[in-house]
């Protein structure tokens, strides 16, 4: 142990005097000046520590002195530091503080200072003339903290959220705020460069100068970073550019400027950030410029060929062009969640590369406006425009001014208009029903949160159908099945009796019209219902809308028989799929998957099951099949022993009306002669 400590501390001494190689080549110096080396020193260390005594005191007095080396440059200077007077008093000392504290607080700049909230919400209470001076920079520093907040809280789930909040905070007065936010977030974190996009291309759409403002600063940062070198920065201020072209923020020509000015003189960090840039924005430019979009392929291949890049950079171009075979479809310009401008409403600003333009840096300071509670009340006729009422009121409750009595008015309004009953026939209702369901089931973690959800939003009787047509929407739109939807929809059917019969009619209306989905939909929609199926969340008896036969059947809806019933199969397995299918009670309900009238249907249904890999559910059809023949034979009989003993009864019945007739005759006859005798004898009688 002794040993160990003795070890650890000449290490942590050695580490100390050979810490930078100025201090190890001084005492290498001294060493060699006094006549001994490292060696010499080190079997002196080890003596004196055999005899148990401490290095000499010369090492001691130069390690002292390397330490205050090492320490003088943080000292400060002595000459900097004034005493104090003696005589001064109390009072004079707090006045001078005072002093100091009212130059430092008129100096510092603003966000320098934190402020708990709940002082924060006391001094705007206190102050009364929201025209001053403090009140604005209060105002000014709220601005900036909610801005910020949104913007570091957005991303491809909640943009549409972030949206109406952010633009019920003051961007015109905080422009400049907005766009150091976006480019600082963007340039922190890369992979969110779409989302920051599709938002500077919506508040394009509404206030252009804001929109404008941000691409020039992007625009600004690209040529300091390129005449910098600074590749990082660079990286990502063209990886924005590219992205705010996808969104048609920009014009194509700032496209093929930034790839012309990085591929005139190729470098290895030129031509890889051009390689960056063309597959975010590839899929756009063979749109809007084909021709471009060749030629530019065309001098990659030519530095391809040059080869007088590296090799890392050699790959980055193949895979370049490989990207380009598969048509981008791995960077789409832009993807359907953050398609949120339309066509006609959509700005693009003709900003070139070598434009001259003004970046507006004085913006990102809080400036004394003069025209404050003007301005503020413009701002906010306008959010009251773009947002309406609810959004006028929610918004701005950090940062901008409060009226307390314009939001008092504002609720009258509100309760006056509810009172009002006034009912919408456009179908604005139903569309913002569905945008609300959407953006529930889109925000959910998992499927028992976004069921609450579900349950919580307030339905008009038989609005339960738009729930229901939003859940097989979100699944159909779904590159693979994902369980989600599946179990959601199985807590409906559980809570609401009302769901499960929806989603039975539901059933029939899918299996009635799936010719009309793409196969990856129908895929989906029929493992959803699988779900339902094997959990018992959908009755069984749903199964009687499907008739299995030729004649009744199309490509799409046997691929959907298919993947349902294999979906069942695969979570109930194929005996227990078995006995349900052939129970005594439900048997009536699945005549028409199990078709026996014809033996036609009967042989298509069981080839048809046999090729899906269920053929153990055809064993009573088989059954029927082969005794069939049999069947037929008999009936055939029976129907011919009917015919025969009809004919013998109507044969009979023919013969017993001839003997009737004759009968009939004989006694008509017998009458005629006992007439003639009774005359004759009349007549003999008479003689």
């Amino acid at each position: 142990d002794r040993r160990d400590r003795d070890r650890d501390r000449d290490r942590d001494r050695d580490r100390d005097r050979y810490r930078d190689r100025e201090d190890r080549d001084r005492d290498r110096g001294y060493y060699e000046r006094n006549g001994r080396g490292r060696h010499q020193d080190w079997e002196r260390r080890r003596n004196n520590r055999m005899r148990g005594g401490q290095e000499d005191s010369d090492d001691d007095d130069e390690r002292m002195k390397r330490r205050r080396r090492k320490e003088e440059p943080f000292r400060g200077k002595r000459e900097d530091y004034v005493p104090k007077k003696k005589d001064q008093t109390e009072e004079e000392e707090k006045l001078s503080l005072a002093s100091k504290a009212d130059i430092a607080k008129e100096s510092a700049p603003t966000g320098g200072l934190y402020i708990p909230p709940w002082r924060l919400a006391l001094m705007r209470k206190n102050m009364t003339d929201k025209s001053s001076k403090e009140y604005q920079k209060m105002t000014w520093e709220a601005l900036r903290k909610s801005i910020n907040g949104l913007i570091n809280k957005v991303n491809v789930i909640n943009i549409q959220n972030i949206l109406p909040e952010l633009i019920g905070e003051n961007i015109v007065r905080g422009r400049g705020l907005l766009a150091r936010s976006v480019m600082k977030a963007q340039t922190a974190s890369p992979v969110f460069t779409h989302v920051y996009a599709a938002l500077v291309a919506v508040i394009n759409t509404k206030f252009p100068e804001t929109g404008e403002l941000i691409l020039c600063r992007v625009i600004d940062q690209f040529r300091k970073s390129f005449r910098r070198n600074d590749k990082i920065n660079l990286l990502a201020s063209t990886r924005f550019l590219a992205h705010l072209l996808n969104q048609q923020v920009a014009a194509e020509v700032l496209g093929l400027q930034v790839l012309e000015l990085l591929l005139t003189n190729p470098t290895d960090d030129s031509v890889e950030v051009a390689c960056t840039f063309m597959k975010e924005y590839g899929a756009m430019l063979s749109e809007v410029a084909p021709q471009g979009f060749r030629f530019v392929f065309d001098r990659f291949r030519g530095i391809l060929h040059e080869g007088e890049i590296d090799k890392r950079v050699q790959y980055m171009i193949e895979g370049l062009f490989a990207a380009r075979k598969q048509n981008f479809s791995e960077h789409e310009s832009v993807i359907p969640e953050l398609d949120l401008v339309e066509e006609e409403d959509q700005i693009t600003h003709p900003v070139g590369l070598d434009g001259k333009f003004d970046v507006r840096d004085d913006l990102n300071y809080f400036h004394m406006d003069e025209d404050f509670v003007e301005n503020e009340a413009k701002y906010a006729a306008i959010r009251k425009e773009l947002l309406g009422e609810e959004g006028g009121d929610d918004s701005g409750s950090e940062g901008d001014s409060e009226d307390y009595d314009s939001d008092d008015e504002s609720e009258e309004e509100e309760e006056k208009k509810e009172a009002q009953a006034v009912e919408d026939r456009t179908g604005k209702d139903a569309v913002d029903l569905r945008l609300k369901i959407y953006l529930t089931i889109m925000s959910s973690l998992d499927f028992e949160e976004c069921a609450h959800k579900l349950m919580l939003i307030k339905l008009s009787p038989g609005q339960e159908q738009e729930v229901v047509t939003m859940i097989f929407e979100c699944c159909s739109q779904e590159r693979t099945y994902i369980r989600f939807y599946g179990l959601l929809a199985q807590r409906l059917c559980d809570v609401n009796r009302v769901y499960q019969e929806l989603f039975d009619e539901a059933f029939q209306e899918q299996y009635a019209t799936i010719h009309r989905l793409e196969t990856n939909k129908l895929r989906n929609v029929a493992k959803l219902f699988g779900h339902l199926f094997h959990t018992d969340s959908l009755p069984w008896t749903a199964m009687s809308y499907i008739r299995l036969t030729e004649t009744d059947t199309t490509a799409s809806s046997r691929i959907f028989i298919k993947i349902l019933f294999q979906e069942i199969a695969e979570f109930l397995g194929l005996r227990k799929l078995n006995e349900k299918l052939t129970d005594e009670f439900m048997e009536p309900h699945f005549v028409g998957l199990f078709p026996k009238d014809n033996p036609k249907n009967t042989r298509f249904a069981i080839n048809f099951w046999t090729s899906i890999g269920l053929g153990g559910l055809t064993d009573g059809l088989r059954e029927h099949r082969r005794l069939a023949p049999k069947l037929i034979m008999q009936r055939e009989l029976s129907s011919s022993s009917s015919d025969t003993s009809s004919s013998d009864s109507d044969s009979d019945s023919s013969d017993s009306d001839s003997s009737d007739s004759d009968s009939d005759s004989s006694d008509s006859d017998s009458s005629d002669s006992d007439s003639s005798s009774d005359s004759d004898s009349s007549d003999s009688d008479s003689d």
